[in-house]
């Protein structure tokens, strides 16, 4: 990229097509709406993924395995709906494929038994992590996004985005390590995405007073949360993008074979309204803190 980049710089890695909008939407469009540079790195493109659209079936991974180029369509789609620019796979399209998943007899998603070569949970990772040094070193990131140890539920290819993604920024700002993939870049702060565990137990509790018991199927307000939702006191900062709201429901639009129009994403802001998904989290997972009290407004508050 050119050596001329914006003051604010932003990158957010994810594991497949769709969870960037799911996950980080409205924080990717207001910053994008701001000005800063907003990198969207994808690991895999999610060629294990269930398609819902009958006439595109023939597509999975069960008879032509064709769904990656299609998931890169639809990607793009979501990307122009949020106004980024800067999207990449990494190391390049059809790198990684994606690794599927099972779920255990606790209902918790796992890594499958089979599991088909090349997929991005069993690589070395080291040679992902060095396609992301390169990455980082080129783009510059002050603040760089992605999921927690536990990949937000369970799926290992979000477990392994983590990993990936926790390595690099670590090796990204060691001057002697590997001076071909570019000069040494330190990232100023790493977070990690979280729901607010009182702001879901809300909104769970309202679903439930409405009679929808299945979105979020088997939560109980009251009881055990999903993986995800973490204690308010672990939230360091809170994006409230309610005027790009649209935007982010534009780009979940924009991937018809994963989410259906009758899903749960949609079934929540017809019950719970924008503030179903307005409004993201993060905790602080590395580098400088956040300034003040309270959870910040801003991600990259603090940093001149």
């Amino acid at each position: 990229m050119s050596d001329e980049l914006p003051a604010r710089r932003l990158m957010l890695v994810h594991a497949h097509p769709d969870d960037e909008s799911i996950g980080t939407g409205v924080t990717m469009a207001r910053y994008v709406a701001e000005g800063a540079q907003v990198t969207l790195v994808t690991c895999t493109l999610g060629e294990e993924g269930e398609v819902l659209v009958p006439e595109l079936v023939h597509l999975s991974a069960e008879h032509e395995d064709r769904l990656a180029e299609h998931r890169i369509g639809e990607l793009h789609d979501a990307m122009a709906a949020l106004g980024v620019t800067d999207h990449v796979r990494l190391g390049g399209d059809f790198r990684y494929r994606d690794s599927g998943m099972a779920y255990d007899d606790q209902g918790r998603a796992v890594a499958r038994d089979q599991l088909r070569e090349g997929c991005f949970w069993t690589t070395d990772l080291l040679v992902p992590t060095n396609d992301l040094v390169a990455l980082i070193r080129d783009r510059r990131p002050q603040v760089l996004i992605t999921y927690d140890e536990n990949g937000g539920y369970g799926h290992p290819d979000h477990v392994q985005a983590h990993r990936v993604a926790t390595y690099a920024v670590a090796l990204a700002g060691v001057d002697s390590y590997r001076r071909d993939l570019g000069p040494a870049w330190t990232v100023d702060r790493l977070l990690w995405t979280a729901m607010s565990e009182s702001r879901m137990r809300a909104g769970i509790r309202v679903l439930r007073e409405t009679g929808d018991f299945e979105t979020w199927k088997g939560a109980d307000p009251d009881g055990e949360m999903p993986p995800m939702a973490r204690p308010d006191e672990d939230i360091v900062a809170e994006i409230d993008g309610g005027e790009h709201t649209a935007k982010k429901m534009a780009a979940l639009r924009a991937y018809p074979t994963q989410i259906t129009m009758d899903g749960p994403f949609f079934a929540m802001s017809d019950t719970l309204g924008d503030e179903a998904w307005s409004h993201e989290y993060y905790r602080l997972a590395g580098g400088r803190p956040f300034p003040g009290e309270g959870w910040a407004d801003d991600v990259f508050a603090g940093i001149a």
